[in-house]
């Protein structure tokens, strides 16, 4: 089976990454982008602005795709993850629903944090992130 998810890449004006800390499985402890599984009728656009205000707080402008990912899940799903680049048009971050906490990462700090599997190595490869 696969469930349609989407994801947030945001930066600050300082180029830092917005970072969420997942707060339940999949990914319990491990930082990610922020995002989550398309309700049903639910386009990307609408999906990604209701995942990163419930996540963060921040309401965002959705902007260009950046790629996608296809993840394993339990029980023989997969989770095909569209990340689509996105701006923050207001709000106060803040970690909310299933973030356990938020960050801004520079570049540099990524690679001491326990990532989600396979995330600096696929942002790096869609030109996002310096190699």
């Amino acid at each position: 089976m696969r469930v349609n998810c989407v994801g947030a890449i945001i930066f600050d004006a300082s180029g830092r990454i917005l970072l969420i800390k997942r707060g339940r499985p999949p990914g319990m402890g491990l930082w990610s982008i922020p995002g989550g599984r398309l309700e049903p009728g639910e386009s990307d656009a609408a999906a990604l602005r209701r995942e990163v205000l419930e996540e963060t707080g921040l309401r965002v402008e959705v902007g260009r795709l950046a790629g996608t990912v296809d993840r394993p899940g339990p029980g023989g799903v997969t989770y095909v993850i569209r990340d689509y680049l996105a701006t923050v048009a207001g709000g106060v971050p803040a970690a909310g629903d299933d973030a356990a906490a938020l960050r801004w990462c520079s570049a540099a700090e990524l690679v001491r944090l326990p990532l989600s599997e396979g995330l600096l190595e696929t942002l790096t490869s869609w030109g996002v992130l310096p190699a």
